[in-house]
């Protein structure tokens, strides 16, 4: 198994990258954040899981084993393969999927492109035995807590305005990780995904 793959960035698409090592240039697919976040020509470290099927071998990179493990874990669940996985890392960070299952929240889940409600209930309904959910909540801090409230009121305020539950996902998950804890001011940043608000 690739395990994690260091080189150079030589190329970036909305979910995948062409990363060069040892005169090899591996295409990767990763979250479409991280995707917006690399860099041609830097130097990148990505953790990976090979996939394998029958008539290909497909790379998926993580910026953190956390997010590796997340990942595999998902695989776990019936009806749910790589994209989709995928998908939902590529929907909201990390802590906010580990409790919006802690919560049973499926309608946060059920938002994401081909996952319905009963693939969202399912999820819960597995992984809530599989992950230590338990554990991770209460390690949340408020501040963390709020940021995550803010972000679900963020994103209702974008699927208001019109931009799809998808889109709002996306927006939402472009917003820097230390933004001010300011609706106005995220929105602000939010809305400069879709390139309605000119830089100050």
């Amino acid at each position: 198994m690739i395990a994690s793959l260091r080189g150079n960035l030589l190329a970036v698409g909305p979910d995948s990258a062409v990363i060069e090592t040892g005169g090899i240039g591996f295409q990767v697919f990763v979250p479409r954040p991280l995707a917006r976040r690399l860099q041609v020509g830097a130097e990148v470290l990505l953790h990976t899981y090979l996939h394998v099927r029958e008539d290909a071998l497909v790379l998926y990179g993580f910026e953190s084993p956390e997010q590796r493990a997340f990942f595999e874990t998902l695989l776990g669940v019936s009806g749910v393969g790589p994209r989709m996985a995928l998908s939902l890392l590529s929907a909201a960070p990390l802590d906010q999927l580990q409790l919006a299952i802690a919560r049973e929240n499926t309608a946060l889940l059920a938002q994401v492109p081909g996952i319905g409600k009963k693939t969202a209930a399912r999820i819960v309904l597995e992984l809530k035995g599989k992950l230590d959910l338990g554990a991770a909540v209460p390690a949340v801090t408020s501040g963390a807590s709020a940021t995550v409230a803010l972000n679900s009121e963020l994103q209702e305020i974008l699927m208001s305005l019109g931009y799809s539950a998808a889109e709002a996902q996306a927006a939402v998950a472009a917003v820097p990780a230390d933004a001010p804890v300011d609706l106005e001011e995220r929105l602000r940043l939010a809305l400069r995904y879709f390139g309605g608000v000119a830089e100050p």
